[in-house]
């Protein structure tokens, strides 16, 4: 809510949008350590002492940055009469923004206000649960258990990345163990399970594990 430009003083030189941009790329490139005040200032041809009339705190940089990575969001595909495939096709997204921004989860979700892309964001989901039986409050706390749930799953995702697992491998791996320990019957729960596994003969569904986690979360958290 903060203007761009005071009432007094010349008119400024640069935006906090080119400011935010500048950081993003600083970050996507070198990673979060490298996003100082006094390298947003020389990305966007400015002194460090000058930066400080359009963000006063390295962490409130940190949230324009995270507002704008929640600028590539597109709505266009909405529209569905099945809430669940409107919020699926944005989880989906989100992963997509998360893997092209990783830093994005070193910061914190709610380290502060929501931006307005934040805002537009929030916007859109409620517009896609208009039609649903929950209250406003609980439509609010769906939506963080809904962005909760995508983050987790991009952490997850990268954790592996940076052990360097392909998860296919890392999952026949983790099977392959389980088998083990279950041979040993002292888990027959866990037998079972894995027996019923196997039984299937590889008839359940083929879909993504993320799409298949997202659509149980939401379908359980949907009247």
């Amino acid at each position: 809510m903060r203007t761009e430009r005071s009432a007094r003083g010349p008119a400024p030189e640069h935006s906090r949008a080119e400011i935010a941009r500048a950081g993003v790329a600083l970050a996507d490139a070198e990673g979060l350590a490298a996003v100082t005040m006094r390298a947003v200032a020389a990305a966007v041809g400015t002194a460090p002492a000058s930066l400080y009339r359009y963000v006063t705190t390295r962490d409130e940089l940190l949230e324009l940055m995270a507002d704008q990575a929640g600028g590539e969001y597109s709505y266009d595909e909405l529209g569905s009469p099945h809430p669940v495939t409107d919020l699926l096709t944005l989880a989906r997204q989100a992963l997509v923004i998360y893997r092209r921004h990783p830093w994005l989860l070193v910061v914190a979700p709610s380290g502060g206000l929501p931006g307005p892309n934040a805002l537009a964001y929030i916007e859109h989901v409620l517009a896609v649960l208009d039609g649903v039986d929950l209250t406003g409050p609980v439509k609010l706390e769906l939506i963080g258990h809904f962005t909760g749930a995508v983050r987790s799953f991009a952490q997850l995702e990268a954790e592996q990345r940076r052990a360097v697992r392909d998860t296919a491998q890392w999952q026949d791996s983790v099977a392959g163990y389980l088998l083990q320990i279950a041979a040993a019957g002292q888990h027959p729960h866990l037998a079972a399970a894995l027996a019923g596994q196997a039984a299937s003969g590889g008839t359940e569904p083929q879909e993504p594990l993320f799409d298949r986690a997202m659509t149980g979360i939401l379908t359980g958290l949907l009247p």
